[in-house]
């Protein structure tokens, strides 16, 4: 019989890092109703996805992910982000570490990081009051 602490130990950084670029894409929706300028965003989230991106192409055990994720800000090409790639690096240590803390987390990764925003594609209209 399969205990969670068992699906745990069986926890990779590829998958961990799947679903959360299946999250960045609702991520993308939320962003596209925002009415302010989203030039910061763009910019978060794609450092984001491109280190998500290759967490998955390089596969990573799950052993030296820690080590991985500090030093790839030194394997970027541009070094003026470095703060910036080093802040999603620990962001994504931190969402590695609450995968393997937090039950629901990690179902909610598991699921595929279902989202509303995702499927709803059109910004919504004010009503006047």
């Amino acid at each position: 019989m399969k205990t969670a602490k068992d699906s745990l130990t069986g926890l990779r950084p590829t998958d961990v890092c799947q679903a959360l670029l299946a999250a960045l894409e609702a991520a993308e929706g939320r962003r596209r109703k925002r009415k302010r300028d989203q030039t910061p965003d763009a910019i978060g989230l794609s450092i984001k996805r491109s280190l998500l991106a290759r967490v998955v192409q390089d596969d990573p055990s799950a052993e030296s992910f820690e080590e991985w994720l500090l030093h790839y800000p030194e394997k970027c090409d541009t070094p003026e982000w470095s703060g910036a790639v080093s802040a999603m690096a620990r962001s994504v240590l931190e969402e590695w570490r609450l995968a393997h803390s937090m039950g629901e987390f990690r179902v909610w990764l598991e699921q595929g990081a279902p989202s509303d925003d995702a499927k709803d594609e059109k910004p919504r209209e004010r009503r006047s009051p």
